[in-house]
């Protein structure tokens, strides 16, 4: 491991996981505006990544050459990035005590033995898409978090021509007005601002427990189960993080490990206590094997944001 220091180029780190380690699908949850996300790409066999840290925003490639990762970060963050870098890829998850014996399960963490929970350590950067994600469908609100980023974002460091996402100090002093051509209304726009003025104990959520990190989430007005496991599975790295009250999951879950064309919340706790602990890991697994249930009924409607 190394770092080197130059006055236009990267700063570069050569890391060699200690796990299995599938790159793309461990840092597939930190894209969250689909392929058109300005700040996540991938290119060949390189992942790009903008975020911000406390020394500033950064931009971050990782490209895997053999076993290792090759790593190059630019802009004030670029060597907390790369210090970060094993957490962020999954170094410290453990999966020692995971021995499922559901057939799907086991056969899911036989075959995708590399996919890790990863660790972005970045709550802000999770809470803002994921408020923007609450009670809409998955297109909406991407749509309008790559608005967002475009719009109240910045120009990330390097050549990947990216965006940071906007700053939380930033985002405090948003009108919430300013959110409706993103697809947010103001209920939802005042709890992202909320959060914002609040980012420092917020970020500080990475120091304590998963468990009390989530309690500590849904304590936040605006927040709720659901948000606080979207958050905690993204920058807290929670294993056994699960998303109550989605749309979705319980049907792919209840699908995949008792074949129900349909499930329910209480159904899905149900079949995930054996893996508890490994709740969250289950369902990354799941969602990385591309399972789901049978689509039944019509697409649910675009919106559009009236100013009010």
């Amino acid at each position: 491991m190394y770092f080197v220091c130059m006055t236009v180029e990267p700063l570069t780190r050569r890391y060699h996981p200690i796990h299995p380690l599938d790159l793309f699908s461990t840092i597939a949850p930190l894209r969250r505006g689909g392929h058109a996300d300005p700040t996540f790409r991938t290119d060949g066999e390189a992942v790009w990544r903008a975020s911000r840290n406390a020394e500033g925003p950064v931009t971050m490639s990782m490209r895997r050459d053999g076993d290792d990762v090759d790593l190059a970060a630019w802009g004030p963050g670029a060597a907390l990035a790369l210090e970060r870098a094993p957490t962020l890829l999954g170094e410290d998850d453990d999966d020692a005590g995971f021995h499922p014996e559901h057939p799907v399960v086991a056969g899911l963490h036989r075959r995708h033995a590399g996919v890790r929970m990863c660790r972005s350590e970045a709550v802000m950067e999770a809470l803002v898409p994921t408020v923007m994600e609450q009670k809409v469908i998955g297109l909406e609100a991407r749509r309008g978090y790559c608005r967002l980023v475009w719009s109240l974002g910045e120009t990330a460091p390097g050549p990947a021509g990216l965006r940071v996402p906007p700053a939380a100090s930033l985002l405090a002093h948003t009108p919430y007005w300013t959110f409706h051509p993103f697809a947010v209304e103001r209920r939802r726009a005042e709890t992202i601002i909320r959060a914002a003025a609040t980012a420092a104990p917020l970020e500080a959520l990475t120091t304590v427990a998963a468990a009390e990190a989530r309690s500590r989430l849904e304590a936040q007005p605006g927040l709720g189960p659901w948000s606080a496991a979207e958050i905690a599975l993204v920058a807290l790295g929670d294993a056994d993080a699960v998303s109550i009250g989605d749309y979705h999951l319980p049907n792919a879950v209840c699908h995949a490990l008792a074949g129900l064309p349909r499930g329910t919340d209480a159904i899905m706790l149900e079949l995930l206590e054996p893996f508890r602990g490994h709740r969250g890991r289950v369902i990354r697994l799941l969602m990385s094997a591309g399972i789901r249930a049978p689509r039944h009924g019509n697409r649910l409607a675009l919106r559009e944001m009236q100013r009010h």
